[in-house]
């Protein structure tokens, strides 16, 4: 059995020609930790206080199920900065266009953390941040912006991923491309690629990823994202089974206890999984930058569209105790959104003052939809928006609707719903 190591990392007083394996002989930057081989067990401790300016994380390593690889931070004082500044720069090809032609699916991307086909890992109390400063020539909004991410993780060469752990982050001050939705672009996002060699090592997928306890902060374009998948054409069609999950797919997701403010696009979204668990997340004042000044030179891009907690092509996925209050007009808008999956469940959340709404049910593939149980209050443009869905079960929630406003959204009113058991209350300016 080899021995397990616990590497320490200080700006203040360490060295790269230390060993690393003491608080008195710590390394000095993160640059050394990029170059070991991490094995089951060992820890890679950040001290406290410490800011790794223009520097990044980027590990590839698998621990075990028994000995988890874990980074973390010691001592006393504030969490370890890692301010990337636009480093840590990679290259991203799902090896296939996307479900959109519209979509990129390659090009390069910063990111400060990067978990680079890693397994039984935990990554927790670290401050993330990656903003360039005096990048020449470059404005947010531009169309070939570089996509950047505070944490990504990327599926690709090693089959199914087990148990990867993000908790206790703060990620702030991401400054990616506006446009790209699918690039690991934003906060956190979590990517499957297509395997260099997919009959040796099987199809790239996770089963095990927990993201839980993490502010997100002023990041573009997403808060939080997990799942898209190089094996999208699996899932096609409305009704799904769960077979291709467990075999493309995810599983045994779990988001919750987060916080996401001021995102340029969407809060949270979990895709291409297979009853993935969301709750108690807070979306705060998100599709920031989805309007036409920031999101102005999209070329062939479609999409100035955001919402705030919602699934894409899941399979009975359940979001509960979640909070969206403020999510900016675009055309979506809306606090929660059963978008394209089977068997999607809202239950016991709550939304307030979303400008597009409470919940949407999005167009032919979603299906099999439950919304009961929640609060919605003063949210306006179009309390619910049945945008040509077959069907809604909506039961047992509480609506309270600004005089004025609308129940159904204009426009995105033509599919179908039944409601069953709700109270809905005119609020009257007094």
């Amino acid at each position: 059995m080899k021995k397990m190591s616990t590497y320490y990392v200080s700006s203040f007083n360490g060295n790269d020609a230390n060993d690393g394996l003491s608080e008195s002989s710590a390394f000095g930057s993160l640059f050394k930790i990029n170059s070991l081989k991490l094995k089951a067990g060992d820890k890679v401790l950040l001290e406290k206080d410490s800011i790794f300016e223009h520097q990044y994380l980027h590990i590839s390593a698998r621990g075990s199920k028994e000995s988890h690889i874990l980074v973390s931070s010691y001592g006393e004082g504030s969490l370890p900065i890692i301010k990337c500044g636009g480093c840590g720069i990679w290259y991203q090809d799902y090896g296939r266009e996307l479900d959109s032609k519209t979509h990129t699916f390659k090009g390069y991307v910063s990111s400060a953390v990067l978990l680079y086909d890693c397994e039984y890992i935990e990554v927790e109390g670290l401050e993330i941040s990656n903003k360039p400063v005096n990048f020449f020539g470059e404005s947010y909004n531009q169309a070939d912006k570089m996509n950047r991410t505070g944490v990504a993780a990327i599926a690709k060469n090693c089959g199914t991923l087990h148990d990867i752990s993000l908790k206790n982050l703060y990620i702030h001050d991401v400054e990616g491309n506006v446009y790209d939705k699918h690039m690991n672009n934003g906060g956190i996002y979590a990517t499957a690629l297509t395997p260099d060699d997919e009959q040796t090592t099987g199809v790239a997928r996770y089963d095990g990823f927990t993201i839980e306890g993490c502010t997100v902060r002023r990041v573009s374009r997403w808060g939080i994202a997990m799942g898209y998948t190089y094996e999208h054409d699996k899932f096609l069609g409305a009704y799904l089974e769960k077979e291709p999950f467990r075999k493309y797919g995810h599983e045994n997701v779990v988001i919750k206890n987060n916080y996401v403010c001021e995102a340029g696009g969407d809060a949270i979204t979990v895709m291409y999984a297979l009853t993935p668990l969301v709750e108690h997340n807070t979306g705060d004042s998100v599709a920031a930058k989805m309007n036409d000044r920031g999101y102005k030179y999209p070329e062939k891009r479609s999409g100035k569209v955001a919402a705030g907690i919602w699934p894409w092509k899941c399979k009975d996925a359940l979001f509960r105790y979640n909070e969206v209050t403020d999510t900016k007009l675009n055309q979506d808008g809306m606090a929660y959104d059963a978008d394209s999956g089977d068997g999607t469940v809202y239950e016991y959340n709550y939304s307030r003052l979303n400008e597009g709404g409470c919940v949407m049910f999005c167009l032919e593939e979603a299906v099999n939809n439950t919304f009961r149980y929640n609060l919605s209050v003063d949210d306006l443009g179009g309390t619910i928006s049945p945008a040509g869905n077959p069907d809604a079960y909506i039961a047992e929630n509480e609506f309270y609707v600004r005089e004025g406003t609308p129940f159904l959204r204009k426009n995105m009113s033509g599919g179908k719903y039944e409601l069953v058991d709700n109270k809905i209350e005119v609020i009257r300016e007094r």
